[in-house]
């Protein structure tokens, strides 16, 4: 061999060449065993450098597309870490990649301004102006600080198996009801390509949670296999209105979904010991036991029970619990009607108008808050608060419970869910109430059924409906999927309120006088502020808004196309709802329609 030297021997060679191949696999073994938590730290170390060159380009370069290009790559290199950030950060998460809206702290009385990605994007999209720079320098540096506490943190805990798995698992419910959605990419609208960053980033979590048993790595290639070509269609498919968002979540995130319950089983991994919204069982998001209503109850003793839900449908028709004895819970909230009135708004005791429309009790138990305004937590707190209140039924639980301590009926119901009490209790039947309205889920409509099965069941016109509803109309921004209301996934932990301007009267030049959530907290912010409620059953439960001020769905749409208050020319400082216009089409206004009747449960479909 001529370019060897002439002192060396062939079996120096054979020696020295097998040594080589010794330390090459000896090296890949070694990167084999790095860590998740090892992996982590790498990844913000590539981050913070992706940060830092940002920042360079911004303060040497006043080029937009170069500055906007610089953004989106950084934002993508955080979608690579996001899974394991917002799960196990969840504080310097809100201010790295949260609304770019104050982070109200309501009992206290103050607010903390947003800070990271989303604010820069405002700064940067759809135009950037040099003007922004000092402010764009200074966001740069608030999130290289946040950063650096997420690295702190992650350096510090131990990152086992089981959080590792939940983790992935809530990413998977992130991508689907707020990546692909542009919940976190608004006005960029680059929500398809980090997606697809954040759906790769658990390609490298699996083998380090496997124990190599066929069944495990069965079931571990199956879920890469669906990431790499979930993976392929975002980039194939990358642009944000014409995104098929019905087929990637059933082609994709449902199998990944699900096969990660089957990994998890494979590779005897415990549910993570948290109190979850979602069922840690369940295959999906969407399956009719994914939702856990406990998860929403005051304290254990409140737990959910048939016995209880017995006894509250029956005090749901009581009007013993009324003043004059004429008025039951059913008086507003007819089961027949979704449990809803169909009023603009109901009567008062006295005969006047009551100021807000009656909301739909179906799926009222997902949420963090009650009435229009949020003023109560809990659905035991918003049943006293019905029962007391003057304008409504203005009585009393304990006169009432003097009459049905007498009624035999009442007693053995009362036995049956209470069997450890030996008399009728006030918040017994507050929980009973609650416990009935808990049972009003049903999840069984028509879109329901398509994502809960292999069916097709929807029509072109529906299924464009959905992807516009998650996509160009952005409706799933605020009604977020599966629940369709304010509960922002996928911990479920907040329920949202919105500033829309609605206004007194259909196109009206006037926002309504309700102050709402700002009756009981004075924030600037919470003026004309209500709460985000369910869409489900939204096609039987008109006329729509707090003040019932719109009757049709057409009039609903129309007011969001036009860009909320704002659009109709109100005057709205606090506005939360992005004031631009949709620009829908009338056949996608059509379409819009035809999805949320899908969202109708089976026992009121006509």
């Amino acid at each position: 061999m001529k370019f060897f030297k002439s002192n060396y021997s062939k079996k120096t060679f054979l020696i020295l060449n097998f040594t080589f191949i010794i330390l090459l696999f000896g090296c890949e073994n070694k990167y084999s065993q790095i860590t998740i938590q090892q992996e982590l730290i790498s990844d913000i170390e590539v981050l913070n450098q992706k940060i830092n060159d940002f920042q360079t380009i911004v303060e040497e370069s006043n080029n937009e597309k170069k500055i906007q290009d610089a953004f989106k790559s950084t934002r993508l290199s955080y979608k690579k870490i996001e899974w394991a950030v917002e799960y196990f950060t969840p504080d310097p998460a809100r201010f790295i990649n949260g609304p770019a809206l104050d982070e109200l702290e309501v009992a206290e009385n103050t607010f903390f301004s947003p800070n990271g990605f989303q604010v820069i994007e405002e700064l940067l999209f759809p135009n950037y102006s040099i003007e922004n720079k000092t402010n764009l320098i200074r966001e740069i540096k608030i999130l290289k600080g946040n950063l650096n506490q997420v690295k702190q943190h992650l350096s510090a805990i131990t990152i086992s198996n089981n959080y590792v798995l939940d983790a992935s698992k809530m990413e998977i419910n992130r991508i689907l009801a707020l990546g692909i959605t542009g919940f976190d990419s608004p006005i960029a609208l680059h929500a398809v390509p980090e997606a697809k960053i954040s759906l790769g980033s658990l390609k490298f979590l699996l083998p380090k949670m496997s124990n190599n048993t066929n069944e495990s790595n069965v079931s571990e290639k199956k879920i890469l296999d669906l990431i790499n070509r979930g993976e392929q269609y975002c980039q194939s498919h990358p642009d944000f209105n014409t995104f098929d968002r019905a087929y990637f979540i059933k082609k994709y995130l449902n199998p990944i979904s699900k096969n990660l319950l089957v990994f998890q089983k494979a590779n005897t991994i415990k549910n993570a010991n948290t109190n979850s919204v979602i069922n840690p069982n369940t295959a999906t998001i969407f399956e009719k036991k994914a939702f856990n209503v406990n998860a929403f109850i005051p304290s254990d003793e409140y737990l959910y029970t048939k016995e209880k839900v017995a006894l509250g449908k029956k005090l749901f028709y009581e009007t013993s619990f009324s003043k004059n004895k004429t008025r039951s819970c059913s008086s507003c909230h007819n089961p027949d009607k979704a449990f809803t009135d169909n009023l603009k708004t109901n009567q008062s005791l006295d005969g006047d108008q009551l100021n807000r429309n009656t909301p739909t009790l179906t799926y009222a138990s997902l949420q963090n808050a009650q009435f229009w305004d949020m003023r109560q937590l809990d659905l035991e707190k918003q049943s006293l608060d019905v029962i007391q209140n003057k304008d409504e039924m203005h009585g009393n639980i304990s006169n009432a419970i003097q009459i049905l301590d007498r009624d035999k009926a009442y007693q053995k119901l009362f036995q049956l869910a209470f069997p450890q009490s030996k008399k009728i209790e006030e918040w017994q039947i507050q929980n009973s109430l609650a416990s009935y309205i808990r049972s009003l889920n049903a999840f069984d409509s028509k879109f329901d059924i398509y994502m809960q099965s292999d069916l097709e069941n929807f029509s072109i016109e529906e299924k464009l409906g959905f992807n516009l509803f998650a996509g160009k109309a952005k409706c799933a921004t605020c009604h977020f999927i599966p629940l369709f209301n304010g509960t922002v996934p996928p911990n479920f932990q907040k329920t949202e309120q919105e500033v829309i301007g609605t206004p007194d009267k259909k196109k009206g030049n006037k926002i309504s006088p309700d102050l709402g959530r700002y009756k009981q907290y004075q924030m600037p912010q919470l003026r004309n502020a209500f709460k985000t409620p369910s869409l489900r059953n939204v096609a039987i439960t008109a006329p729509y808004m707090h003040n019932g001020v719109f009757s049709t769905l057409e009039e609903v749409i129309d007011f969001y196309d036009t860009g909320g208050g704002i659009g109709l020319g109100i005057a709205i400082e606090n506005q939360t709802l992005p004031a631009e216009k949709l620009n829908l089409t009338q056949k996608e206004k059509k379409a819009l329609i035809a999805f949320m009747k899908t969202l109708t449960d089976t026992e009121y479909q006509k």
